[in-house]
Formats: structure tokens, sequence, C-alpha cells
């Protein structure tokens, strides 16, 4: 049990009288707390801050990350090349060296820094904070050997964010390859071709076409070497361990993407032509005579425009620095073809047209590529009038029937594609096509011709001004253009559903429609035009007058096909033949190429396209013959291995006839019309009365090459691609020696450009099969001329297994030497298999892994083969009908 405890009474009263105080003090305490925290709220105390999170490992994409902006480079390259063999050949070396550094603004914390770097020894990383050149310890660096191309910087101390600006220092060093991009080699001089990724392998940098800077280039050279890049240089001569060389500073560039930079060693002369006090234009070349074009003085800033021996593309933009193939931008007057001058004046206006479109205002993406592209593409055209050359019409011809054939396909693309669907280098070159190009051309023409040229001239001077020096996405156009039809209609709403619903479609989707209109009932559908079909009509409106013929189109200035009723088209073919002026000559072009396309996708008879030809014999005008040339030489194509081939070439005889004793006076003469659409008529008349075997034609080419091998080349410059080829065509093996021969002595561009057309055009299998042989040794067949020489020689017949078999042969070196390079392999693919149409053909062209370009070939083929057993018996029989 427990004990108990005893209290007196006077403590027990003493111990009540303090509890009782005590309680009251409580209770003036709870008062007093509750006025205070009514006075004065309680703040929750605050969050423990977290560190930033850092962000570690590889993008999870194959773009950059955005935590670096680049503002600046300041790069020097010293490449170790003579331009003159010196003494001690031992001495001569293909390498460069150099180092950069980028300025970059940090947007986020980081210890990471990605660039672009390939093929390149990167020696040297350091990273500085710039305003204090406080130095941050690198952890390590490596290049992925991977489709990244990603140089990766680890850093122990972190980089700030708040667009905090930091210095990236590398040294590098790197090979002169003779690959055509990069900085590259060929003989004596040393050039460069950035596009579209290839800034990465002459010196590290932020590769891509959004990440724009402004660039300070030096360049470092042998004594008798001239430096150029974008801008102008100042060179001093200078002594670097015991050598004399060169040190040339260019002063800095505007703000531009990497793949704008370019820049060239080499012992070229130049010549400079001044126009007024504003113009100051020059190219250079190896020859001392040299002609410039005088469209190159009609433009308002200063240009260095340099005429290269080897260059895998006809041309390239770089900014204030172009790049062309000596034929692309020289001409001599004893030897050149108005053909040749209009190629310069058109190769010209388009590069100088990039210095807008593309240069100064530049896609975001490459899925935005037809922005540069299509826009250069179209503005040549307009620009070459201020030289003189009305050439707009042939926009139809070259551009919008090109786009059609491709886009008639299920593996072609829209013009713009998804950011995402872009990624890969290979991704990237394969957009270098025809969709971009033309098909973006034609576009533009419509949106034009829809908005008016007026108008869409003054959208486009707002959209270049609103964003010079930035980059833009397609949409950023049309609000420039909506704004101007704005202001025209006083309709905001209906106009921006009329332009963007309008444009959308033909920007975002593949393909084209194709219209069928039914005359006699008024009904009108609208669909997909594929060949191979696989929808449906859809109708879409209705037609009321029926009366006589109608027609379409007019002018072509729509990116689609249109179709009729049977009926119309022979009330068409009917007044061709009766009077054919009545219908524009775009349309009687138009007419001819949209029935012989739409026969190929089985929607029309092969009957009615043919015989919309026989009223050619009456019309001299070029687009109309252009038009039923090409699309007979599908035919031919199809053909030309089979019986069927007798009874074309017997109709194309007959045909040309009455074209060829239009031009003969000119021709016997050595003359050629005035109207220049009437000089390409002449060599159509030409070539394919020769080829087709008229015999006036053969012995007139005879004649005139037996004068040229005697010492006499009176061939007028125009006629000598298809003089030279019917005569090496119907001549020897001494004929083929003698050209080759005259092409190995010819010193112009243009003139060997002919020969070396014309020695493809020998039926001897031997010779070709050595020509052959000479195209993969660049002493003999410059690298650049490689693919057109095969593609020449594939267009023979009797060339074409050859150059198939060829091309398979040696389709790893192809891909090696040309596989990093902008030109398309896909064009290779395209010309050694147009012929093919049977089932052993589509087996063959499976020997590759799967690209765009050779999925095109595979459905091509597809649509050739179920074509020609549907209409061979149905194509000869029209032939021999008509004989």
């Amino acid at each position: 049990m427990a004990k108990g405890i005893g209290m007196s009474k006077a403590l027990a009263v003493g111990v009540g009288v303090l509890t009782v105080s005590s309680v009251c003090g409580l209770v003036m305490m709870a008062v007093m707390y509750k006025i205070q925290i009514d006075r004065f709220p309680p703040v929750s105390p605050p969050t423990p801050t977290k560190p930033p999170v850092i962000p570690t490992g590889l993008p999870p994409t194959l773009r950059l990350p955005d935590n670096l902006i680049p503002e600046s480079y300041k790069v020097l390259i010293q490449p170790y090349l003579y331009a003159v063999i010196p003494n001690n050949y031992t001495n001569q070396s293909f390498a460069f060296t150099g180092h950069s550094t980028v300025r970059v603004k940090c947007m986020i914390v980081s210890k990471s820094i990605f660039l672009h770097a390939q093929d390149l020894n990167v020696t040297t990383v350091e990273v500085r904070k710039s305003d204090s050149n406080e130095k941050l310890s690198v952890s390590g660096y490596k290049i992925h050997q991977n489709e990244t191309n990603f140089l990766e910087i680890q850093l122990k101390d972190a980089m700030s964010g708040n667009e905090t600006y930091y210095d990236i220092f590398t040294k590098f060093e790197g090979e002169l390859f003779d690959v055509l991009d990069g900085f590259y080699v060929s003989g004596l001089f040393a050039t460069s071709l950035l596009q579209p990724t290839n800034a990465r392998k002459v010196f590290p940098c932020f590769d891509e076409p959004a990440l724009k800077a402004v660039f300070q280039i030096t360049i470092i050279h042998r004594p008798d070497t001239v430096a150029l890049s974008n801008g102008i240089g100042d060179p001093h001569q200078t002594e670097i361990d015991g050598e004399e060389w060169i040190v040339t500073t260019f002063e800095e560039t505007p703000i531009m993407s990497t793949y704008s930079l370019a820049f060239t060693v080499s012992d070229f002369k130049s010549k400079t032509r001044h126009s007024g006090t504003i113009i100051h234009v020059q190219a250079k070349t190896r020859a001392h005579k040299i002609k410039l074009h005088k469209i190159t003085c009609r433009v308002c800033f200063i240009t260095d425009q340099i005429a290269l021996p080897d260059i895998s593309v006809e041309a390239m933009e770089n900014w204030g620095f172009i790049s062309y193939q000596e034929s692309g931008l020289l001409y001599d007057k004893s030897t050149a073809s108005t053909f040749d001058q209009e190629r310069v004046a058109t190769l010209i206006a388009h590069e100088l047209a990039h210095q807008w479109f593309g240069n100064l205002v530049t896609m975001r993406w490459w899925n935005d590529l037809w922005l540069n592209e299509g826009f250069a593409t179209y503005m040549s055209y307009i620009g070459v009038q201020a030289d003189g050359w009305d050439l707009r019409d042939l926009i139809v011809l070259r551009e919008t029937q090109t786009a059609f054939q491709v886009d008639s396909l299920n593996s072609s693309h829209p013009l713009r594609l998804q950011e995402n669907d872009i990624q890969t280098f290979s991704e990237i070159t394969e957009l270098f096509d025809d969709i971009t190009y033309s098909k973006g051309a034609a576009v533009l023409r419509m949106l034009a011709t829809f908005m008016t040229e007026d108008a869409f001239m003054r959208g486009i001077k707002m959209y270049l001004a609103k964003f010079e020096y930035k980059n833009t996405v397609y949409k950023d156009l049309l609000k420039c253009l909506q704004e101007i039809m704005t202001n025209v209609s006083h309709n905001d709403q209906e106009t921006k559903e009329d332009l963007e619903g309008f444009m959308s479609t033909w920007i975002e989707q593949v393909g084209y429609p194709v219209i069928t209109i039914i005359t006699q009932t008024g009904e009108t559908s609208q669909e997909h035009f594929l060949l191979k079909q696989t929808q449906g009509h859809e109708p879409h409106f209705q037609l009321q007058d029926k009366d006589e013929w109608l027609l379409a189109n007019v002018n072509c200035a729509g990116f689609f096909r249109v179709n009729y009723d049977e009926e119309n088209w022979n009330k068409l073919r009917m007044q061709l033949e009766r009077y054919h002026h009545v219908i524009p000559i775009i349309n009687r072009g138009q007419l001819i190429d949209d029935a012989f396309n739409i026969a190929r996708a089985h929607r029309l008879n092969v009957t009615i396209a043919l015989s919309l030809t026989k009223y050619l014999v009456n019309d001299t005008e070029y687009i109309p013959w252009e038009s039923a040339l090409k699309n007979l030489d599908h035919l031919i194509l199809m053909f030309d291995r089979s019986e069927v081939y007798g009874p074309i070439t017997k109709y194309l005889r007959n045909l040309i006839t009455r074209l060829y004793d239009h031009f003969e006076e000119y021709t016997i003469n050595g003359t050629v019309p005035e109207k220049h659409t009437d000089q390409y008529n002449q060599v159509n008349a030409i070539s394919v009365a020769c080829s087709n075997g008229l015999t006036k034609c053969i012995t007139m080419a005879k004649s005139l090459f037996e004068d040229y091998k005697n010492g006499t080349n009176d061939i007028h410059p125009n006629l000598r691609k298809a003089i030279y080829c019917s005569a090496i065509a119907s001549g020897d093996e001494y004929d083929w020696e003698f050209a080759w021969m005259e092409y190995q002595r010819a010193t112009v561009a243009a003139e060997k450009d002919k020969l070396r057309y014309a020695l493809s055009c020998t039926k001897e299998i031997w010779l070709l099969n050595r020509y052959l042989q000479y195209t993969i040794d660049s002493s003999k067949i410059r690298k650049m001329d490689m693919f057109s020489t095969i593609n020449y020689i594939a267009k023979n017949v009797a060339g074409q297994p050859l150059a198939w078999d060829f091309v398979r042969e040696h389709w790893s070196y192809i891909t090696q030497e040309y596989g990093a390079g902008v030109v398309s392999l896909g064009s290779l693919l395209d010309a050694v298999t147009k012929r093919f149409s049977t089932e052993v053909e589509r087996e063959e062209v499976l020997f590759h892994s799967s690209t765009r370009a050779l999925e095109q070939v595979i459905e091509r083929t597809e649509a050739n083969i179920k074509w020609v057993k549907e209409n061979k018996q149905i194509v000869k029989d029209w032939f021999t009908g008509e004989l």
C-alpha cells in the first residue's frame, strides 16, 4: 500500500493564493497574445531554397540545347597549302590548323556545353567569363562520333544563367580533303562549301541556321596566294617560325548563319567592275581573260563572286561572297551560246536573290528550306528581266511541270515538313530537291497571281524589313502578305481565311489536285492526283455553261492539273488543229502535259494525249513543243527496247520535219533566229530530227563535224551540243576520240560541257564503258561532273544498263566520295532508273537501304510496270495507224 502526506493550514492558504495568481497571469497573457495576433498575423517561415537543377547528359534530340546562344565568333585558320608546287615538294601539306573564340550568352545555369565539330582534332578548350576573364575549370571534352557531331565540354564550375556572357576558346586541326564539302582542296587551291551542315568540319561552332552570329575571320596563307571571305580583307606579310606568310583579316560579317560563311585561298586573278559609287562586283578565276555578266552590275551592294573549277553545286549563296561553277559565272563570247549566257544570268539572279531570301532572312530550321530555295528560284525569273531576258513563261516548263512529276508520287513530301521529321544530315540534304526548288517557285507564282503581283511584292518587302537578320517560319510570311491583302480588301476576317486556308494546304500537304470537269453535265470534282491512284472523287462545284469547248487554269497559274470528259478533249484537239492561236501558248503546252500525265495515272485514254501532238506540225512555238517532246520522251524510255519503238521513230520523224524545215536556213547558214524561245526550238528540231533518222539532218551534222575535225568549227555555239551529239551517234570510234581530245584541250568550261555531253551519244558499248570508267578518274572527268556524265550516259539507250551496273558496282565509292555533300544521290538514282518498267528491274533497285529517293524510284517503277502492261499494244496500234 501507499504512504500518506501531511500539510499545515498556513502552507495550504499560501499555495492557494499562488495558484489563483498564476491562473490570472495566464489569462492576461492569453488576452495580450490574442490582441497581438490580431494586430500582427504570423508569417510562415520561408521554404528552404533547393539548389538549381543543372542539366546533365546528352540532349534528347540531335538538335543543340537552348542554354547557350552564340553572338560572335573570332576564327583564325591557317591552311598549309602551296598554290605553286615548291622546289621541295615534301613541304606541301593538305592540312589546316586554327583557333576560334565564340562568345555565347548563357540562359540557364549549366555545367555542360554542346556545340558541333566533325572530322576535327580539337586540341585545346578553354571557357572564360567574358566580363572578368575568369577561367572556368574544364573537367573534360569529347567529340561524339555519331550523327549528332556534338563537341561536349564538361565544366567543374557551373556557368551562371541570366544571360551572362562566356567565351569558348578552341584550338583545332583538320585535313584538306578533296570531297567538295567543308574546307576542301582541289588541285592547288582550297575553298569551302558549308551548306547545309559543314561549318562544323572547319571549326567548332553552333551549326544550326537559327543560331546566327557575327564572324570575324583571319586567314594565314602562303605568299603569292590571295585569301577571300565574306567581307573585305586586309592582308599583311609576317614571319612565322622562320617562314613568310600572309595574314589577311576580314571585316566583321553581318549577323548570319554558319552555312553562309565562306573562304578561299588560291592564286586566282580578279577583275573588278564598277557602276556609279555603290556597286563593286568582283569575279575571280584562274584565267586572265574573263567575262562578267552585266546582271551583276544591277545589284545595290558589294559582292564578291568567284568561279571555281571544282564545286559540287551550281552555285552557293555565301553572304557577300558567292561561289559558282566556272560555266555558271563566266562565258567566252566566241564559244558561248545564248543558252550559256542565259544560264549565267539566271544563276546570278538566283544567288543574288538569296542575299535577301536566305541570308538576310533565314528559315528557322531546314524543314522550311523552301523559303530560301523556292523564293530564289521564283525571283530569278523576275530578276533576269532587268537584264533583258523574258523567261517568265518558261517557269511553267522548268518548274511547274518538273514539280508535277515528283509530286505525283506517294513518296513525295510537302513543301514544309515538321521540324522533328528533319534531324539527320541525310534528311536535310534530301530536301534539296525538285519539291523545294520547283514546287516552291510554282506555288509562289500561284500566290502572286492570287494576290496580284504588286500586292505580293509589297508583302515581300514588308516581310524582309520586319525580319531582317532574323529567322522565320512560313506563317511569318503569310502574316505579312495577309496584312497587305487586308489593306487592299478592308475585310480582315475574310482575307485571313482566304490566304491562310488557301496556302496551308499547298505548303503542308503532299501532292496536288486534279480537277475533273464533265462539260456534258456540268459536274466538277477535285481529288489528289497520283500515278498510283488510291482515292475517289469529291464533288466540289458545278458548271452551267456547256457551249463549245472549255479551257481551265488559263496560263497554268494554279498548281493543279485539269482533266475533261472525252468530248471536251476532242473539241480542244479540233480547235488546235483548226486554229491553235486561240489557245494561249502556255495552255497549249499545259494541255499536252496534263493529258499525257493524266493518261499515265489511268484516268484518260493515252490515244487522246497522243492525238493532241498531231497539231504540232503547224506550231513553231517552243513551250508546246517542249511539253510534247518531254512526254513523248517518256514513251521512248518505256518502249525503245521493244518493237513499239519503230513506229514511234517514224511518227516523230514525220512530225518534226516541218519544224526542221522552218529553221533549216538558219542552221545551214550557221545563224540562229532572234527570238530566244525560237532558238531553243531550233535545237529541238535538230536533236529530234537527227535522233529519229531524218537523213538531211544527219548529213548536215556529219558535214559540219567533218569541217570541225579539219580545223574549221563554224557551228553556231547554240547548235554545237546537238550537232556534236548527232555526229558522234552516227559516227565511229575516231569521231569519239577526236571529241575526247577536244574536250581535254578545251579551256572554256561551257565548251567542255558540250563536248562532255556529246561523248555520251555514241552507240558503241565499249566506248561508253570506257567513258564510265573515266568518271572515277578526276584527272579525266572532274569530280563535280561525275554525276551529270553518268546521267548523260544513262539517257542513251545503249548506255543505260551500263550506267546502272556501274552505279551498283561503285556504290560504296560513290557514297563515300559524295554521300556527305549537298549533291543528292537521289538525282543519280533517278537518272539511271528512268527506263525501269519490268518486275526484274524493280527487284534490282532494292539493292540499297531505304531513302526517299529510292522509294520514289520504286514507286515510279511500279507505276511504269502497270502502265506498260495496260498500254503497250494501244500505243503501238496508235503510232502504226498514223504512218
